[in-house]
């Protein structure tokens, strides 16, 4: 005669009946699982700390991205006034070399952030790069000036799927408490390689011509992609979403637009990079020109400014992460407003200082408004980075072309009242950011 092992669910009908077996056999069965440890979940890998080595690479390796992508774009601001010359063009349209590569760079960011979701994020930044470095080389080639245009505006699709990607991973791989640090340091890589971008040719045009910079450049950039690639990361926080629909994309966007805040930063975003992108692309035409009459070198000098941006990128960050978001954005835009002013003046001391607070309060507000958008981002992040950006570069490229028009036909004080109507803008937007994130 069999017994039957005791079951607790057999006393909750309906239930198929426990199977018959000698009862020494459950017995030990059941002592001995009663014996073993309960196994342990498997350890969930922390984000990257601030001070750890991982945090290091990461930091490092974004740095090169950075400099890479903004050397890269801005390259070819201190031949503005050398492509008005050779090619027979006005400003306005000389400007077109940079407003079509941030142009297209900026409806590429929102493309990118689609792939990014599907490939990855180091995969994706690696092409770019490697890609826009390919591009510059054939700008350096190009025998007219629509070759030039079509190169550039090919360099600016492919540079798109950097920044954005970039912001994304550094929200997912970062410890929150040294994310606006390592957001800040991110942003100084931008503003190294835009002013080496800028500094460089400068020189470079006037001792070897502008065709040989451009190659320079490109072929130095391709190096550093390689460096970033083998350097960075593989991502941990990443989750690779294949089965995301185009609705899909389209739904998070529009999340992101209808959140109480993250337009208010997007607006900034455009604001602050159309004084950015205005004041640079002009102050070489006006240096140039009377009373200062500089040198095509000496007058990419003020690029050297960036070296205060740079700086002041990760002071910004840092003490974001200490304070909060809003007073760095508001003593940014109240820099902006000061340099602007000291622009106007006959002294050439006084426009360049102003030309120097304007680059450190376009960093200061851009370190902290971006790492701002990753914390109010509950969700796809990349996303709401790629919008931040789209409104970032399409403020430069439009708004810095519209500023040719204003130097054009009225000179500097128009173009700097342009660009204060922007401050403006900015300021009011700040405000009502900080006004809802009180209340």
């Amino acid at each position: 005669m069999t017994a039957r092992l005791p079951c607790a669910a057999a006393r909750n009908p309906p239930c198929s009946p426990c199977p018959t077996r000698p009862p020494a056999q459950p017995t030990l069965a059941l002592h001995s699982s009663l014996r073993q440890p309960r196994q342990k979940p498997l350890p969930v890998a922390r984000r990257a700390a601030r001070g750890s080595a991982v945090y290091a690479r990461i930091v490092l390796a974004l740095f090169f991205s950075g400099f890479a992508t903004f050397s890269l774009l801005y390259c070819v601001q201190p031949l503005l006034p050398i492509f008005a010359h050779e090619f027979g063009i006005g400003a306005a349209s000389a400007s077109l070399a940079l407003s079509l590569s941030t142009g297209f760079l900026a409806v590429s960011i929102v493309l990118a952030g689609m792939l990014s979701e599907r490939y990855g994020r180091r995969e994706l930044m690696f092409a770019s790069l490697a890609t826009a470095a390919c591009c510059n080389l054939a700008a350096g080639v190009a025998p007219d000036w629509h070759l030039l245009l079509i190169a550039r505006t090919l360099e600016g699709i492919a540079l798109g799927g950097v920044p954005a990607v970039a912001m994304a991973y550094l929200a997912e791989e970062i410890d929150p408490a040294g994310l606006g640090f390592a957001m800040g340091l991110y942003v100084g890589g931008n503003a190294f390689g835009g002013m080496a971008g800028r500094v460089a040719m400068s020189v470079l045009a006037e001792h070897l011509g502008w065709r040989a910079g451009m190659l320079i450049i490109g072929a130095l950039d391709l190096a550093l992609a390689v460096a970033f690639v083998m350097m960075l990361p593989a991502s941990r926080h990443f989750v690779r979403n294949s089965s995301m629909r185009l609705a899909d994309h389209f739904a998070l966007w529009r999340d992101h637009l209808r959140h109480a805040r993250l337009p208010l930063c997007f607006a900034i975003a455009a604001l602050n990079m159309g004084v950015f992108v205005t004041s640079y692309n002009y102050a070489g035409f006006r240096l140039m020109s009377p009373p200062f009459s500089l040198s095509a070198t000496v007058a990419g000098l003020i690029f050297s400014a960036y070296l205060f941006g740079m700086l002041s990128s990760s002071w910004a960050g840092a003490l974001a992460d200490c304070y909060g978001r809003a007073p760095l954005v508001a003593a940014g835009i109240g820099i902006s407003c000061l340099g602007l002013l000291l622009t106007c003046t006959s002294s050439l001391a006084l426009v360049i200082g102003g030309i120097v607070l304007l680059t450190i309060g376009f960093f200061t507000t851009h370190s902290a408004a971006s790492s701002w958008v990753g914390r109010m981002a509950r969700q796809g992040k990349g996303h709401a980075a790629s919008l931040y950006l789209l409104a970032y570069y399409l403020g430069g490229s439009i708004l810095g072309s519209v500023g040719g028009w204003f130097w054009e036909h009225a000179g500097w004080n128009a173009v700097a009242g342009f660009m204060l109507l922007q401050v403006m803008g900015a300021a009011w937007a700040a405000r009502c950011l900080w006004r809802q994130g009180r209340n």
